[in-house]
């Protein structure tokens, strides 16, 4: 699965009148049913002190949910207080898996409007195995730099032979520096935590929002606990009943799509890369065939390989706003320079230019997703399940396909899936996505919508990766009525237009 990591963007927002709370006092924190030796970590109190601009406090959760009295993890936690009296708390999660909520709550002003801010603390919290909760570490930063340069479209069977190598190699590292965790991170392991965390706050029930990834997160959570379902945004979808195959041809196409729709911006304004679609299309086909045989400088780094290069096309689909940094980027290497380019690739990544990795989300993000969506194809007849992909989606099939071999040769079994999610007895979930969205299509979104017993959406026309505070005021205005309100739109659909 490509990591689908939310950009925080400034919007306007709509005013409106505080929510009522819904709060649970300390000593009423209840325990799901079935679930004994849990009370300690339900009736604990969150130590909060202050930690920059925002208050920081950890959150103990069991490694193994099944063996409550065993090993146990801390759980970073932030909050951004209320500008107003706070009527509860807002939990967020920006996606990955890998992103950070503790860094995504910390930027509340950019991430929810300003009749939110005065009226819920925002909370963020970094999941399992993700940044300051238990990192995943799984190689050094030069190990992690040739990983991510690695070749992604293999020509022949020695290179096929080698891809399926370095992706077993990955996966043995990651299991001995991780432990018993790296069998415990999966995203029903995450919503048990977000559980607890919601009775640490002491709200009787959660009010979220997860973006890409973490819509999987909310999902998991709304068919795991849905009683205590309060108002939840789910803002580009990633589904929780995906085959990996199915989770590949679909990103395939939907970053098919965005790069079209790219082409055609860049030919809208005497684009450098060519006169037509297609001729744009095979410049940058071309370019990157010709760095999987000779890469180019980038600035003192790692040179630039077919393999950072495709990570930073893909880092620009995420935002239009980055397509003209792309055209540039494009152009500079095709003449020798590769450092634009890479500069959006380690943007990606959470590379700086000394060469750290400021985030472990390159090694959280499979961790996590083989986990959840287990591969059980040879991974020997890998170039069958691209051929598969690459036939419905020509542009990034071959990149997406290899990139999940990974999960092929993960050392440890996935869990079971929950499958599609009904969540009934939940308050209504509003789901939110966008037609030209390349990470999680449009159409996984009303796939969850179609499953979920009781949800109402917003369709927003446009491309880019989610929609909530994204520069539309019709998405964020009717977002913000409902988390303040609960008023859904009419009819239970809304299309908002770019």
């Amino acid at each position: 699965m490509l990591v689908a990591l939310v950009l925080p963007v400034t919007s306007c927002s709509l005013l409106a009148p505080g929510p009522e709370p819904t709060g649970l006092s300390a000593g009423d924190r209840e325990v799901p049913p079935g679930s004994d030796g849990l009370e300690r970590y339900y009736e604990q109190e969150l130590d909060w002190s202050d930690c920059a601009a925002v208050e920081c406090a950890s959150l103990e959760v069991p490694v193994d949910w099944s063996e409550p009295d065993g090993e146990t993890l801390e759980i970073a936690v932030n909050r951004v207080p209320a500008k107003g009296d706070a009527a509860g708390s807002l939990v967020v999660n920006p996606g990955g898996p890998g992103g950070s909520g503790v860094d995504y709550a910390a930027a509340a002003d950019q991430i929810v409007g300003t009749s939110i801010r005065e009226h819920f603390d925002v909370v963020g919290f970094d999941p399992r195995g993700v940044q300051r909760s238990a990192p995943i570490d799984c190689v050094g930063d030069a190990e992690l730099d040739q990983w991510m340069g690695n070749d992604p479209s293999p020509d022949d069977a020695s290179e096929r032979a080698a891809a399926i190598e370095q992706s077993r190699e990955f996966g043995r590292a990651c299991e001995a520096t991780t432990g018993e965790l790296i069998g415990h991170v999966s995203t029903q392991d995450v919503a048990k935590d977000l559980d607890v965390l919601r009775s640490a706050l002491d709200d009787g029930k959660l009010t979220y929002l997860g973006k890409s990834y973490g819509t999987t997160i909310g999902a998991t959570y709304a068919e795991l606990f849905p009683e205590r379902v309060g108002r939840m945004v789910l803002d580009g979808v990633f589904p929780t009943d995906l085959s990996s195959t199915e989770a590949a041809i679909g990103q395939a196409k939907g970053f098919d799509t965005a790069t079209r729709a790219w082409a055609a911006d860049c030919l809208a304004d005497d684009c450098p890369l060519g006169g037509t679609e297609e001729e744009v299309l095979a410049t940058v086909t071309g370019l990157l065939q010709e760095l999987d045989k000779d890469p180019v400088p980038a600035g003192g780094g790692p040179r630039l390989t077919e393999g950072w290069a495709s990570v930073g096309i893909a880092q620009a689909m995420y935002d239009q706003g980055m397509w003209s940094m792309l055209t540039e980027a494009l152009v500079a290497a095709q003449q020798g320079d590769g450092s634009a380019l890479m500069q959006l690739g380690m943007s990606y990544a959470g590379r700086d230019t000394s060469g750290t990795y400021t985030s472990n989300i390159m090694e959280a993000l499979p961790a996590v997703s083989c986990l959840d969506d287990g591969v059980d194809r040879d991974p020997q007849e890998w170039q069958q399940v691209v051929d598969e992909v690459e036939a419905e989606a020509p542009i990034w099939g071959t990149f997406l396909a290899w990139e999940s071999l990974v999960c092929a040769t993960w050392p440890v079994e996935p869990v079971e899936g929950i499958g599609p999610v009904e969540a009934k007895g939940a308050d209504p979930v509003l789901i939110v996505g966008t037609t030209r969205d390349p990470a999680t299509p449009y159409e996984w979104a009303v796939r969850l919508h179609e499953q979920i017993d009781d949800s109402a959406m917003i369709t927003h026309e446009g491309d880019g990766h989610t929609a909530y505070m994204r520069q539309n005021d019709c998405v964020d205005s009717a977002v913000e009525e409902y988390w303040l309100t609960g008023e859904l739109p009419e009819g239970g659909e809304l299309t908002c237009e770019e």
